[in-house]
């Protein structure tokens, strides 16, 4: 789980699913792939763990990117 903040609330995020597909070049099969892209799905949990839908639904476009961004950094392969 990760420590984070939803509207100023903390809160932990607890990534459900995380696929990176890296760049392939110009010979991939779509524009996606030839690119790269994420799919991201997580729950947002209050500080003890348990699902917190009423926090989620405070969440802000903003709140989002920057959960996806700390859910990419952890799971980066260096």
């Amino acid at each position: 789980m990760i420590e984070t903040r939803v509207a100023g609330i903390p809160c932990l995020i607890n990534p459900t699913h995380v696929f990176v597909q890296k760049p392939m070049g110009p010979s991939a099969d779509s524009d996606w792939d030839c690119y790269g892209y994420s799919e991201i799905e997580f729950t947002v949990c209050d500080r003890r763990g348990r699902p917190a839908p009423w926090l989620e639904r405070k969440m802000t476009d903003k709140d989002k990117q920057e959960i996806e961004t700390l859910i990419l950094e952890e799971n980066r392969d260096d």
